[in-house]
Protein backbone atom coordinates (compact mmCIF):
# COMPACT_ATOMS: atom_id res chain seq x y z
CA UNK A 1 0.00 0.00 0.00
CA UNK A 2 1.77 3.85 -1.19
CA UNK A 3 0.62 6.04 1.47
CA UNK A 4 -2.50 5.18 3.14
CA UNK A 5 -6.29 5.90 1.94
CA UNK A 6 -8.58 6.72 4.56
CA UNK A 7 -12.28 5.57 5.12
CA UNK A 8 -15.00 7.50 6.03
CA UNK A 9 -14.45 5.52 9.52
CA UNK A 10 -10.92 7.11 9.92
CA UNK A 11 -11.93 10.78 8.36
CA UNK A 12 -14.74 10.91 11.12
CA UNK A 13 -12.21 9.73 13.55
CA UNK A 14 -9.83 12.43 12.82
CA UNK A 15 -12.00 15.30 12.27
CA UNK A 16 -14.02 14.75 15.73
CA UNK A 17 -11.60 13.23 17.65
CA UNK A 18 -8.02 13.90 16.85
CA UNK A 19 -7.57 17.06 14.56
CA UNK A 20 -8.44 19.48 17.13
CA UNK A 21 -6.10 17.55 20.03
CA UNK A 22 -3.15 17.53 18.00
CA UNK A 23 -0.46 20.35 17.76
CA UNK A 24 0.52 21.03 13.91
CA UNK A 25 3.95 19.76 14.21
CA UNK A 26 4.74 15.71 14.84
CA UNK A 27 7.43 13.50 15.20
CA UNK A 28 6.88 10.31 14.58
CA UNK A 29 10.10 8.72 16.49
CA UNK A 30 9.79 5.16 15.35
CA UNK A 31 10.05 4.74 11.65
CA UNK A 32 10.90 1.97 9.84
CA UNK A 33 11.75 2.28 5.88
CA UNK A 34 13.01 -0.35 3.36
CA UNK A 35 12.47 -1.85 0.06
CA UNK A 36 11.19 -5.41 -1.16
CA UNK A 37 15.22 -5.95 -1.97
CA UNK A 38 15.81 -5.45 1.90
CA UNK A 39 13.91 -8.39 3.26
CA UNK A 40 14.80 -11.42 3.86
CA UNK A 41 12.50 -14.79 5.36
CA UNK A 42 11.57 -14.94 8.67
CA UNK A 43 13.72 -16.76 10.71
CA UNK A 44 11.12 -17.98 13.88
CA UNK A 45 14.69 -20.01 14.78
CA UNK A 46 16.57 -16.60 15.61
CA UNK A 47 13.07 -14.76 17.39
CA UNK A 48 11.80 -17.91 18.88
CA UNK A 49 7.94 -16.03 18.36
CA UNK A 50 4.75 -17.77 17.13
CA UNK A 51 3.17 -14.51 15.84
CA UNK A 52 3.86 -13.69 12.37
CA UNK A 53 1.73 -10.84 12.17
CA UNK A 54 3.69 -8.08 11.32
CA UNK A 55 5.07 -10.08 8.17
CA UNK A 56 1.49 -10.32 6.87
CA UNK A 57 0.96 -6.04 7.06
CA UNK A 58 3.10 -4.89 4.69
CA UNK A 59 6.24 -5.84 2.50
CA UNK A 60 8.28 -2.58 1.88
CA UNK A 61 7.84 1.33 2.99
CA UNK A 62 10.32 3.51 1.09
CA UNK A 63 10.90 6.81 2.09
CA UNK A 64 8.38 8.91 -0.41
CA UNK A 65 5.80 6.39 0.50
CA UNK A 66 6.28 7.51 4.65
CA UNK A 67 6.23 11.10 3.10
CA UNK A 68 2.48 10.09 1.72
CA UNK A 69 1.26 8.35 4.34
CA UNK A 70 1.85 11.17 7.06
CA UNK A 71 0.04 13.17 4.55
CA UNK A 72 -2.83 11.31 4.18
CA UNK A 73 -3.07 10.42 7.84
CA UNK A 74 -2.54 13.82 9.34
CA UNK A 75 -3.70 16.69 6.67
CA UNK A 76 -2.66 20.20 7.93
CA UNK A 77 0.37 18.87 10.05
CA UNK A 78 3.96 19.03 9.43
CA UNK A 79 5.35 15.55 10.16
CA UNK A 80 8.90 14.48 10.61
CA UNK A 81 10.44 11.04 11.13
CA UNK A 82 13.12 9.28 13.06
CA UNK A 83 14.04 6.27 10.69
CA UNK A 84 15.69 2.98 10.63
CA UNK A 85 15.73 0.00 8.19
CA UNK A 86 14.08 -3.30 8.60
CA UNK A 87 15.10 -5.72 11.69
CA UNK A 88 13.98 -8.59 9.64
CA UNK A 89 16.10 -7.74 7.04
CA UNK A 90 19.45 -7.54 4.99
CA UNK A 91 20.80 -5.08 7.74
CA UNK A 92 23.59 -3.65 5.61
CA UNK A 93 21.37 -3.33 2.68
CA UNK A 94 18.56 -1.81 5.01
CA UNK A 95 21.38 0.66 6.56
CA UNK A 96 23.01 1.87 3.38
CA UNK A 97 19.29 2.47 2.22
CA UNK A 98 18.29 4.53 5.27
CA UNK A 99 21.94 6.71 5.86
CA UNK A 100 20.74 7.82 1.53
CA UNK A 101 17.22 8.57 2.65
CA UNK A 102 18.35 10.65 5.95
CA UNK A 103 21.14 12.34 3.68
CA UNK A 104 18.32 13.39 0.78
CA UNK A 105 15.69 14.34 3.05
CA UNK A 106 17.61 15.68 6.17
CA UNK A 107 15.21 13.21 8.61
CA UNK A 108 17.60 11.88 11.67
CA UNK A 109 18.04 8.12 11.25
CA UNK A 110 19.60 5.21 13.55
CA UNK A 111 21.96 2.50 12.45
CA UNK A 112 20.55 -0.78 13.07
CA UNK A 113 23.92 -3.08 14.68
CA UNK A 114 24.44 -6.42 14.77
CA UNK A 115 25.86 -8.34 17.98
CA UNK A 116 29.06 -9.02 16.60
CA UNK A 117 30.10 -5.49 15.22
CA UNK A 118 33.59 -4.78 16.14
CA UNK A 119 33.42 -1.42 18.38
CA UNK A 120 35.34 0.17 15.16
CA UNK A 121 32.52 -0.60 12.42
CA UNK A 122 29.84 0.82 14.38
CA UNK A 123 31.98 4.14 15.30
CA UNK A 124 32.91 4.65 11.39
CA UNK A 125 29.42 3.27 9.94
CA UNK A 126 27.23 5.59 12.09
CA UNK A 127 29.82 8.37 11.57
CA UNK A 128 30.16 7.59 7.83
CA UNK A 129 26.60 6.73 7.34
CA UNK A 130 25.12 10.32 8.94
CA UNK A 131 23.34 8.34 11.99
CA UNK A 132 22.70 9.67 15.00
CA UNK A 133 22.86 6.41 16.82
CA UNK A 134 22.33 2.59 17.16
CA UNK A 135 18.33 0.84 16.67
CA UNK A 136 19.56 -2.72 18.42
CA UNK A 137 17.04 -5.55 17.69
CA UNK A 138 16.62 -9.13 18.62
CA UNK A 139 17.07 -10.61 14.93
CA UNK A 140 20.55 -9.72 15.43
CA UNK A 141 21.32 -10.87 18.90
CA UNK A 142 24.16 -13.36 20.37
CA UNK A 143 23.67 -16.49 18.11
CA UNK A 144 23.76 -18.82 21.60
CA UNK A 145 20.56 -17.29 23.07
CA UNK A 146 17.10 -17.25 21.39
CA UNK A 147 16.27 -13.38 20.69
CA UNK A 148 12.86 -13.80 22.52
CA UNK A 149 14.83 -14.75 25.57
CA UNK A 150 18.07 -12.41 25.62
CA UNK A 151 19.45 -9.95 27.97
CA UNK A 152 19.83 -6.79 26.63
CA UNK A 153 23.61 -7.09 26.06
CA UNK A 154 23.09 -9.92 24.07
CA UNK A 155 22.22 -7.79 21.68
CA UNK A 156 23.78 -4.33 22.75
CA UNK A 157 27.20 -5.08 23.88
CA UNK A 158 29.08 -3.07 26.36
CA UNK A 159 31.54 -2.42 23.30
CA UNK A 160 28.83 -0.83 21.70
CA UNK A 161 27.54 1.18 24.16
CA UNK A 162 30.76 2.27 25.12
CA UNK A 163 31.02 4.31 21.83
CA UNK A 164 27.75 5.36 21.87
CA UNK A 165 28.67 7.13 25.41
CA UNK A 166 31.79 8.66 23.70
CA UNK A 167 30.05 10.48 21.15
CA UNK A 168 26.69 10.55 22.97
CA UNK A 169 24.29 9.04 20.77
CA UNK A 170 20.80 7.89 20.94
CA UNK A 171 19.86 4.00 21.30
CA UNK A 172 16.14 2.85 20.54
CA UNK A 173 15.83 -0.24 22.19
CA UNK A 174 13.55 -2.64 21.90
CA UNK A 175 13.82 -5.37 24.97
CA UNK A 176 12.76 -9.08 24.84
CA UNK A 177 11.65 -11.65 27.29
CA UNK A 178 8.40 -12.99 27.13
CA UNK A 179 7.47 -10.47 30.19
CA UNK A 180 8.33 -7.81 28.90
CA UNK A 181 8.83 -4.44 31.09
CA UNK A 182 8.25 -5.73 34.15
CA UNK A 183 11.13 -8.41 33.93
CA UNK A 184 13.67 -7.81 36.64
CA UNK A 185 16.68 -8.10 34.67
CA UNK A 186 15.16 -5.94 31.87
CA UNK A 187 14.62 -3.42 34.78
CA UNK A 188 17.76 -3.55 36.24
CA UNK A 189 19.79 -3.73 32.86
CA UNK A 190 18.42 -0.97 32.06
CA UNK A 191 19.29 0.93 35.14
CA UNK A 192 23.14 -0.41 34.81
CA UNK A 193 22.85 1.43 31.04
CA UNK A 194 22.28 4.89 32.52
CA UNK A 195 24.38 4.57 35.61
CA UNK A 196 27.64 2.70 33.62
CA UNK A 197 26.84 5.48 29.97
CA UNK A 198 25.52 8.40 31.45
CA UNK A 199 26.18 10.45 27.84
CA UNK A 200 23.96 7.70 25.95
CA UNK A 201 20.23 8.89 25.17
CA UNK A 202 18.53 5.85 25.88
CA UNK A 203 14.44 5.65 24.61
CA UNK A 204 12.94 2.47 25.25
CA UNK A 205 10.85 1.45 22.70
CA UNK A 206 6.90 0.82 22.93
CA UNK A 207 7.09 1.48 26.74
CA UNK A 208 9.24 -1.62 27.13
CA UNK A 209 6.62 -3.58 25.50
CA UNK A 210 3.86 -2.77 28.02
CA UNK A 211 0.64 -3.62 25.62
CA UNK A 212 -1.09 -5.51 29.02
CA UNK A 213 -1.90 -4.95 32.36
CA UNK A 214 0.06 -8.19 32.69
CA UNK A 215 2.98 -6.64 31.36
CA UNK A 216 3.84 -3.39 33.90
CA UNK A 217 4.35 -4.72 37.02
CA UNK A 218 6.24 -2.20 39.09
CA UNK A 219 8.73 -1.29 36.44
CA UNK A 220 7.81 2.02 35.90
CA UNK A 221 7.93 2.81 39.54
CA UNK A 222 11.43 1.13 39.89
CA UNK A 223 12.45 3.25 36.67
CA UNK A 224 11.28 6.31 38.24
CA UNK A 225 13.18 6.25 41.55
CA UNK A 226 16.45 5.03 40.00
CA UNK A 227 16.66 6.81 36.78
CA UNK A 228 16.56 10.60 35.10
CA UNK A 229 17.48 10.57 31.89
CA UNK A 230 16.43 7.48 30.02
CA UNK A 231 13.34 8.33 27.70
CA UNK A 232 10.17 6.06 26.61
CA UNK A 233 8.13 5.96 23.37
CA UNK A 234 4.48 4.12 22.79
CA UNK A 235 4.96 3.47 19.45
CA UNK A 236 2.36 0.64 18.17
CA UNK A 237 1.32 0.27 21.64
CA UNK A 238 -2.46 1.27 22.30
CA UNK A 239 -2.82 0.16 26.66
CA UNK A 240 -3.57 3.85 27.61
CA UNK A 241 -3.03 3.69 31.07
CA UNK A 242 0.66 2.76 30.86
CA UNK A 243 0.89 5.84 28.57
CA UNK A 244 -1.01 7.17 31.42
CA UNK A 245 1.50 5.94 34.09
CA UNK A 246 4.46 6.36 32.51
CA UNK A 247 3.99 10.04 31.70
CA UNK A 248 2.28 10.24 35.33
CA UNK A 249 5.60 8.85 36.69
CA UNK A 250 8.42 10.72 34.14
CA UNK A 251 6.73 13.65 33.09
CA UNK A 252 5.93 14.70 29.96
CA UNK A 253 9.86 15.71 28.91
CA UNK A 254 10.60 12.06 28.79
CA UNK A 255 7.65 10.24 26.63
CA UNK A 256 7.78 10.59 22.84
CA UNK A 257 5.34 9.27 20.30
CA UNK A 258 5.74 7.29 17.34
CA UNK A 259 3.95 4.61 15.26
CA UNK A 260 6.15 1.78 14.15
CA UNK A 261 5.15 2.54 10.87
CA UNK A 262 4.70 0.66 8.40
CA UNK A 263 2.49 -1.56 10.46
CA UNK A 264 0.90 1.44 12.03
CA UNK A 265 -0.79 1.66 8.09
CA UNK A 266 -2.94 -1.49 9.51
CA UNK A 267 -6.76 -1.59 10.09
CA UNK A 268 -7.52 -2.73 13.26
CA UNK A 269 -8.22 -2.06 17.20
CA UNK A 270 -6.28 -3.90 20.06
CA UNK A 271 -7.90 -5.93 22.97
CA UNK A 272 -6.18 -7.52 26.17
CA UNK A 273 -6.97 -11.44 27.06
CA UNK A 274 -4.89 -12.95 30.08
CA UNK A 275 -1.77 -11.00 29.43
CA UNK A 276 -1.88 -11.07 25.48
CA UNK A 277 -2.73 -8.10 23.26
CA UNK A 278 -4.90 -9.25 20.45
CA UNK A 279 -5.27 -7.23 17.12
CA UNK A 280 -8.86 -7.43 16.13
CA UNK A 281 -8.84 -6.69 12.12
CA UNK A 282 -11.62 -7.18 9.03
CA UNK A 283 -11.98 -10.86 7.50
CA UNK A 284 -9.85 -11.61 5.18
CA UNK A 285 -7.66 -8.76 5.04
CA UNK A 286 -4.21 -9.89 6.04
CA UNK A 287 -4.97 -13.29 4.34
CA UNK A 288 -4.61 -16.49 6.51
CA UNK A 289 -3.85 -15.58 10.56
CA UNK A 290 -4.78 -18.66 11.72
CA UNK A 291 -2.46 -20.24 15.04
CA UNK A 292 -1.67 -16.50 15.86
CA UNK A 293 -2.54 -15.95 19.13
CA UNK A 294 -1.91 -11.94 18.30
CA UNK A 295 -4.68 -11.78 15.49
CA UNK A 296 -8.62 -11.99 15.23
CA UNK A 297 -10.76 -11.35 12.13
CA UNK A 298 -13.92 -9.38 13.18
CA UNK A 299 -17.22 -8.67 10.39
CA UNK A 300 -17.27 -5.11 12.06
CA UNK A 301 -16.97 -2.16 9.38
CA UNK A 302 -16.16 0.45 11.94
CA UNK A 303 -12.42 -0.27 12.47
CA UNK A 304 -10.12 2.41 11.85
CA UNK A 305 -6.25 2.22 11.74
CA UNK A 306 -3.51 1.53 14.03
CA UNK A 307 -2.03 4.85 13.85
CA UNK A 308 -5.19 6.24 15.32
CA UNK A 309 -5.74 4.05 17.76
CA UNK A 310 -2.41 5.16 19.38
CA UNK A 311 -3.64 8.85 19.39
CA UNK A 312 -6.87 7.57 20.96
CA UNK A 313 -4.66 5.95 23.74
CA UNK A 314 -2.57 9.14 24.21
CA UNK A 315 -5.87 11.28 24.08
CA UNK A 316 -7.08 9.56 26.97
CA UNK A 317 -3.94 9.80 28.71
CA UNK A 318 -3.87 13.22 28.42
CA UNK A 319 -7.56 13.57 29.73
CA UNK A 320 -6.89 11.73 32.58
CA UNK A 321 -3.81 13.35 33.28
CA UNK A 322 -5.04 16.55 32.83
CA UNK A 323 -1.95 17.53 30.68
CA UNK A 324 -1.44 20.88 28.90
CA UNK A 325 -0.74 21.24 25.52
CA UNK A 326 3.03 22.42 26.83
CA UNK A 327 3.16 18.46 27.81
CA UNK A 328 1.35 17.40 24.51
CA UNK A 329 3.67 19.34 22.37
CA UNK A 330 6.53 17.86 24.44
CA UNK A 331 5.31 14.13 23.66
CA UNK A 332 3.97 14.79 20.22
CA UNK A 333 6.87 16.61 19.02
CA UNK A 334 9.16 19.18 21.04
CA UNK A 335 10.72 16.08 23.04
CA UNK A 336 12.23 14.55 19.57
CA UNK A 337 12.94 17.34 17.99
CA UNK A 338 15.00 18.98 20.86
CA UNK A 339 16.57 15.33 21.03
CA UNK A 340 17.28 14.75 17.65
CA UNK A 341 18.03 18.54 16.62
CA UNK A 342 15.28 18.27 13.91
CA UNK A 343 14.01 21.25 11.63
CA UNK A 344 10.58 21.81 11.01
Amino acid sequence: MYGFTRTDYDKKVWEEELAEFLPDKIVDSHTHIFLPEHKKPRDESKTGTKNKWVSLVYDQCGLEDIKQTYLDLFPGKKTVPVMFGTPSGIVPKSNEYVSECSKKSGYPALFMNKYGDSAEFIEQSVIEGGFQGLKPYLNSCNPAVLGAEADIFDFLPHEHLKVCDKHGWKVVLHISKPDRLKNPTNVKQLIEIEQKYPNVKLIVAHIGRAYCPEDLGDALETLQKNTKNMMFDFCANTYSYAIEKCIDLMGSKRVMFGTDMPIAKMRMYRVSENGVYVNVVPRGMYGDVTGDIHMRETDEKDITNFTYEILRAFKKAATNLTLSKEDIDNVMWKNATDLYGIKF
